[in-house]
């Protein structure tokens, strides 16, 4: 059951980071001025798909706290790199973002070192 509470957690945070990704890219720009700045984050907050990114960051919390409760630290938060892999893959199925061949290299260095922290 505690590695339900890893991946409940690595779900909800790559759902609010893509929701995130997604609502935004539709508002356009961040304007300049800093009034222009807190009009366009208070408009962007009343949108319901990025207050279900909020949302979701609040759940991943909760199962981050269930996760707490039955692994050490240590171990399960190296788990939370499985949603560098998750967020570079949907971003390039979704946002036609491009995956280089550096951001591969990064991941293959990033899921051995869950691979090391895990095993050893």
């Amino acid at each position: 059951m505690g590695y339900l509470y890893i991946f409940g957690c690595i779900f909800f945070t790559v759902y609010g980071q893509l929701i995130l990704k997604w609502r935004l890219s539709l508002k356009g720009a961040m304007p300049e001025d800093f009034s222009g700045k807190l009009l366009f984050l208070a408009k962007a907050f009343l949108d319901p798909f990025i207050l279900s990114g909020f949302a979701a960051a609040f759940v991943a919390s909760l199962f981050w706290m269930a996760a707490m409760t039955k692994f050490q630290v240590s171990f399960a938060y190296p788990f939370m790199s499985i949603a560098f892999v998750a967020v570079l893959f949907l971003s390039a199925l979704f946002f036609h973002e491009p995956i280089t061949l550096g951001k591969v290299l990064g991941l293959f260095l990033i899921i051995c070192g869950i691979v090391v922290t895990v095993r050893l």
